[in-house]
C-alpha cells in the first residue's frame, strides 16, 4: 500500500472548504453516536429489554427467525421493524391472520411500541447530549456567504440538529409548513429557491429516515394518513399517532412514502446539479439505496467531489471495494484513506507544515492517527480552518 503525506492532503482539504462555492453534508448514525446517542446495536438491545412480556416474546420470535435466515448478518432494530411491517402488510393487520404465529393486530401493536421505545430512549439520551459542537457547525454554515442553498441530509431520527439550530436561532426548513400541526408539502422540497426568495439563506434539513417529531395522523373521513410534525412530546405513550421511522426496506414497501421520496429525489438532484463539495460523516455505507444515489451521482457529475470522514479504517476498506474507479471521491480514516482512487496509508512529514501552524487539531501524535473521522474533531477542524473561530464561538455561547 502506498503512503500519502497527510499534511499535504489536509492542506488540499482546507483549500476546498475555504474556496468551494457550494458545500453540502450527509450525516449518518456515527455523528449522533459521537454525542452520546445510542448506536443501532445499543438501541436494539435497549428496546428489547424495555418491552413487556408478550411483546418481547413476539420480538424474540422475529429476531430469531431473521438470525436463522441471515446467519451472516447482525440483526438490528431496523431489520426487525422491516419484518414487523411485512407481517402487518400480509396479515392486513387482522387478528385472524398470522405469520410466524404473530397475528396482524399484535404486529401493529409491536411496531407502535418499538417506535415509542425508540422515542423514549433517544429523547432521554438527547437531554444529556452536549450540543456545543453541533451549534458551532450550524453557525459556521449559517455565516457562509454563498450563492447556493445550504443543505444537510441525515439518516438520524433524533432531534440534535433541530435543537442546535433553534438554540442558535438559525432559520431552517425541513419540508413541513404550518404552525398548529405542520404538514409535509412535497413541492417545497422539490423547488430550488432563487435569489429573490427570502428563505434562500435558510438551512435545509432533510431527514431521510424519519424523525422523532413526525407522526402518522389518520384522516378518518378519508381513511388515509398524512404526516404531521409535532413539537415537544412529554409522554410518548399518550400520543395517539404512530412515530414515523423508516427502516431501509420500509421506505420502498410502504404505500405511505412521503416525505421520503421527496427527500430522496432532492438528494439525487442536489448531487447532480453542477459544482458541489459534499461532505459525508458518520455513515458506514450500509444502506444500498443511499449508496446507489451517491455513486450514480459521482458517475454523472464530474463537478461533484465527495469527501468521506470515517471513524474506522474498516469503513475505508469497505468503501474502497466499490469506489476505486471514482477519482472525484476522497476518504479519510484514522490510518488509511482514499486519494485519487487509490487506497493509501497516512504518513506525516512535519517539514511541510506552514510556518506557525501545527497538526494537533487533526493528527494525534501518540497514536499516529488522523482524528477528524470523529464528528466532534471534524467540527473543530472546520471551525478552526474557517478563520472565524472566535465569532462562531461567540454566536454559540450567547
Amino acid at each position: 500500500m502506498n503512503q500519502a503525506n497527510i499534511i499535504r492532503e489536509i492542506q488540499e482539504l482546507k483549500n476546498q472548504l475555504s474556496y468551494s462555492k457550494n458545500v453540502g453534508f450527509f450525516f449518518g448514525a456515527g455523528t449522533s453516536t459521537a454525542l452520546g446517542i445510542p448506536n443501532i446495536a445499543q438501541l436494539t438491545s435497549g428496546v428489547e429489554i424495555s418491552l413487556s412480556a408478550d411483546l418481547k416474546s413476539h420480538f424474540s420470535i422475529i429476531k430469531s427467525d431473521l438470525e436463522t435466515t441471515f446467519p451472516e448478518k447482525t440483526i438490528n432494530i431496523e431489520d426487525i421493524l422491516n419484518q414487523i411491517r411485512r407481517i402487518r402488510e400480509i396479515t392486513g393487520e387482522k387478528s385472524e391472520k398470522k405469520y410466524l404465529e404473530i397475528d396482524g393486530v399484535s404486529a401493529k401493536s409491536l411496531d407502535i411500541e418499538i417506535c415509542n421505545k425508540i422515542h423514549e430512549i433517544l429523547s432521554e439520551k438527547e437531554k444529556g447530549a452536549d450540543l456545543r459542537n453541533t451549534k458551532k457547525l450550524m453557525a459556521w454554515l449559517n455565516i457562509q456567504n454563498r450563492d447556493f442553498s445550504k443543505e444537510i441530509f441525515t439518516s438520524n431520527y433524533d432531534l440534535i440538529f433541530e435543537k442546535s439550530l433553534e438554540e442558535t436561532q438559525i432559520p431552517y426548513f425541513d419540508g413541513f409548513v404550518g404552525s398548529y400541526e405542520p404538514f409535509f408539502l412535497a413541492e417545497n422540497v422539490e423547488r430550488f429557491v432563487d435569489n429573490n426568495d427570502i428563505t434562500k439563506s435558510w438551512i435545509r434539513l432533510w431527514k431521510i429516515h424519519g424523525s422523532l417529531s413526525w407522526f402518522w395522523k389518520k384522516d378518518k373521513s378519508k381513511d388515509s394518513y398524512r404526516i404531521v410534525r409535532l413539537g415537544k412530546i412529554d409522554n410518548i405513550e399518550k400520543e395517539g399517532n404512530e412515530v414515523v421511522i423508516y427502516p431501509s426496506k420500509e421506505k420502498y414497501d410502504s404505500s405511505r412514502k412521503q416525505p421520503f421520496i421527496s427527500y430522496f429525489d432532492r438528494l439525487k438532484t442536489f448531487l447532480t446539479n453542477g459544482e458541489l463539495l459534499y461532505i459525508i460523516s458518520g455513515y458506514s455505507f450500509s444502506d444500498q439505496h443511499i449508496n446507489e444515489v451517491i455513486f450514480n451521482s459521482l458517475r454523472q457529475n464530474n463537478r461533484l467531489h465527495i469527501i468521506v470522514f470515517a471513524y474506522s479504517d474498516d469503513t475505508i476498506d469497505e468503501l474502497y471495494k466499490y469506489s476505486s474507479s471514482y477519482l472525484n471521491l476522497s476518504a479519510f480514516g484514522p490510518k488509511k484513506g482514499i486519494v485519487n482512487g487509490e487506497l493509501v496509508e497516512w504518513s506525516i512529514n512535519t517539514t511541510e507544515l506552514e510556518e506557525d501552524k501545527n497538526s494537533a487539531y487533526y493528527w494525534e501524535e501518540e497514536s499516529n492517527e488522523l482524528i477528524i473521522g470523529d464528528f466532534n474533531k471534524l467540527i473543530d477542524f472546520i471551525v478552526t480552518n474557517s478563520g472565524k473561530k472566535d465569532t462562531i464561538e461567540k454566536l454559540t455561547n450567547e
